[in-house]
């Protein structure tokens, strides 16, 4: 709690302010450090989208493990030349998950402080259909490009969490 407090402090100087932007993510530990602590169950969705016919919801749920706000270049996204992100395979995709958060070609690089989250995995369903490849980081078993297993350890931006029951 010391360092969070520390952190806190950091982030309140002004030339700290001017140099790196704050995202939702880190927002969001300062606003709701409860709902991040360790052992907290929390989940991460994906799909559920539509009015009348709702698509399936893909899920990964774990307890945190650790909760900090970390500074990162924010390099340009990865792109493929004549492709939108829809068009995009597995791998392209993937890619372009793994280097996010990131910024457009025609912005300029930048650094900005993430809340990231280190959770420790208990459970989750992932979409299997081919139509789902390039929809999120859930994927016929695999977080992004890695195989999930219960009790393996993965890190998100906080604001992409919800609070679960265990």
């Amino acid at each position: 709690m010391k360092s969070f407090l520390v952190v806190l402090a950091l982030l309140a100087t002004p030339a700290l302010a001017e140099e790196t932007a704050l995202r939702p993510s880190a927002r969001l530990l300062f606003k709701q450090p409860e709902l991040l602590q360790a052992g907290s169950c929390v989940i991460y969705e994906e799909g559920g989208s539509g009015w009348v016919v709702t698509e399936p919801l893909f899920y990964l749920k774990g307890k945190v493990i650790s909760a900090e706000v970390r500074t990162r270049h924010l390099g340009v996204c990865p792109q493929v030349p004549g492709k939108s992100m829809k068009q995009y395979s597995r791998d392209e995709f993937n890619r372009h998950a793994l280097a996010y958060p990131c910024v457009s070609p025609n912005v300029p690089e930048r650094d900005e402080q993430l809340g990231v989250v280190r959770i420790r995995v208990d459970s989750w369903e992932t979409p299997h259909a081919v139509k789902m490849a390039n929809a999120g980081r859930l994927y016929r078993g695999n977080f992004i490009d890695r195989k999930l297993e219960k009790g393996m350890e993965i890190e998100l931006e906080a604001d992409l969490l919800g609070v679960c029951e265990p």
